[in-house]
């Protein structure tokens, strides 16, 4: 099948003769089940262990965007690379929820909801093509997701001298439309994680590729996650 989509073109590359047999979307389905219970266990040792925070918070981040770089570049890493990283994602998102909670008791648990709430919708809006995930659908969510990540590395780097984008971590109207805004695009993501999925299947991609597109739905969704945080807690401070 040809395609203009650059995600799918660098999927096609991949090779279905392999003797480790053929990706199958029950197998995704399984593999992104067992980073989600990875993921989570981390996260409850680390909010159970609030001593821990500080290094586990820096640690893991660090160690969770090399196992993601490493597995999303050399794919047949994928096995390794991706449970390693659900683990140390979950120690990070495990502080960090706790820091949250105690700011703001009861928005972890209705961060968490609403997290499967959308990937239950985004997955009933693909799979019955209310939105149709295109080509030019993914090239769109891929700039805007580009775009986001600049914003963010630009307030970061503010950050380190005392300033910060105007209204994006504010709780005014336009704060909350910005982070309104970002999830939108966070779900977005979640449709372009769900069309690579079932294209690779139909293109009988090599085994490890389960591997590969489970870690890139949790990627998504642990993205998700932080941002219906930041968006609650904005909320909560109105």
């Amino acid at each position: 099948m040809e395609t203009s989509n650059p995600l799918l073109k660098r999927d096609i590359e991949f090779s279905a003769s392999e003797s480790t047999g053929a990706m199958e979307l029950q197998g995704v389905v399984n593999k992104t089940g067992l980073l989600l219970l990875l993921c989570m266990g981390a996260a409850y040792f680390s909010w159970t262990n609030p001593q821990l925070q500080g290094p586990l918070m820096l640690l893991s981040l660090l160690g969770g965007l090399v196992a993601c770089l490493v597995g999303t570049f050399v794919p047949r890493t994928s096995p390794i690379a991706a449970p390693a990283y659900a683990v140390l994602e979950g120690l990070a998102l495990g502080a960090l929820s706790r820091i949250f909670e105690l700011k703001y008791p009861g928005i972890v648990a209705n961060a968490m909801l609403l997290t499967f709430c959308v990937l239950g919708l985004m997955l009933f809006v693909y799979s019955t093509r209310i939105i149709r995930v295109t080509g030019r659908f993914m090239v769109g969510v891929m700039i805007a997701t580009g775009a986001v990540a600049l914003v963010y590395l630009i307030d970061i780097v503010m950050g380190m001298f005392g300033h910060s984008i105007p209204m994006l971590n504010q709780s005014g109207p336009l704060g909350i439309a910005i982070s309104l805004v970002i999830v939108g695009i966070a779900c977005a993501n979640l449709l372009v994680d769900f069309a690579v999925i079932e294209h690779n299947v139909e293109q009988r991609a090599p085994k490890y590729m389960e591997w590969y597109c489970g870690m890139a739905l949790l990627v998504t969704l642990v993205w998700l996650y932080l941002e219906l945080l930041r968006l609650l807690s904005k909320l909560q401070k109105r």
